[in-house]
């Protein structure tokens, strides 16, 4: 636990693991911070209320999206990052994890972790005297799913009661997904092959149906969301995922079948005529440039509330 500044009382910190970590008004209050957020970047005014706090990023999946927009977020709210790799850190030279979320925390303000397992983050979070953040883990990524979020509701309004589709493996997009299903009440069909399918618990929802055809899936949908075949440690499955997967390839004849108004999004980054055709992600329907861009405003409004404790708009 870190001490309040104003109070000098020790306080439990407020971790991001997934979204269930946060309540529903607590996402729906994010999202529209997001969104102010980007309006005052787009204006050019500063805003800078973690000027003096520190951010560090921990990474042992690298990173283009991830590592830029934590680090670029924090320098526009008026603080800093640092980054850490296994390579410069004595995590890499076997120091217990327990050990270094103790240390780490007792120096910076809050704290992101990009890695494979769920389970490492979660043992980091026990010991952490700071907020912790999931950059992604095998199981979730919880932020990606705040920037879609925060995309769909610019674009199109409340997403409560929609219809999305997720196309591809049931990975751990597809997971985060499964959440936000949940916590924002929309209909989710995940259209795959069987073989890629989530485990069964994952699928135990009133919000989540399997459809294994993808036209079938893609009737009337609102969103329509896909992600690269094989993902990072899935490289030697790639010739195989890609002959298993061409079917759902995200085609405009597949949006077709979707509701006029439907948009379509891609946590990047994306494989052009593999999952996605190029006609489809930089066609009218796509706002695969807003949600990454997104990526950046979302987090800096969760930076705001886990270190002030507060929305910067409260």
């Amino acid at each position: 636990m870190s001490p309040n500044r104003e109070t000098g009382r020790a306080i439990e910190p407020r971790h991001f693991l997934t979204l269930r970590d946060l309540t529903l008004d607590e996402l729906h209050a994010l999202l529209r911070r997001g969104t102010e957020l980007r309006r005052l970047r787009h204006e050019g005014l500063v805003h800078e209320p973690l000027r003096g706090r520190v951010l560090g990023m921990i990474f042992e999946k690298s990173s283009t999206r991830t590592r830029v927009s934590f680090e670029a977020g924090m320098a526009q709210l008026g603080g800093h990052a640092i980054f850490l790799s296994p390579r410069d850190t004595q995590l890499g030279r076997g120091e217990p994890l327990e050990d270094t979320a103790r240390v780490v925390s007792r120096m910076v303000d809050v704290v992101m972790i990009r890695t494979f397992g769920h389970d490492l983050l979660e043992r980091f979070a026990a010991h952490s005297a700071v907020p912790v953040i999931n950059g992604l883990t095998d199981q979730f990524h919880p932020c990606q799913l705040l920037a879609d979020m925060q995309t769909y509701q610019e674009h199109r309004g409340d997403i409560r009661g929609k219809r999305v589709v997720w196309l591809g493996d049931g990975n751990n997009m597809c997971h985060s997904y499964i959440n936000a299903a949940e916590l924002f009440d929309f209909e989710l069909r995940i259209s795959c092959p069987a073989q890629y399918a989530p485990e069964a618990r994952w699928m135990e929802s009133e919000h989540v149906t399997l459809c294994e055809d993808p036209d079938e899936a893609v009737d009337d949908a609102h969103l329509v969301v896909t992600d690269v075949w094989a993902s990072m440690g899935q490289e030697d499955e790639q010739q195989k995922r890609k002959a298993d997967f061409a079917p759902y390839r995200v085609t405009e004849a597949l949006m077709g079948r979707a509701d006029p108004d439907a948009v379509f999004m891609h946590c990047l980054p994306a494989h052009r005529g593999e999952e996605v055709d190029a006609e489809v992600i930089d066609g009218p329907q796509s706002v695969v440039w807003d949600e990454a861009e997104n990526r950046l405003h979302a987090q800096k409004a969760l930076l705001e509330y886990l270190v002030l404790g507060q929305h910067g708009g409260d």
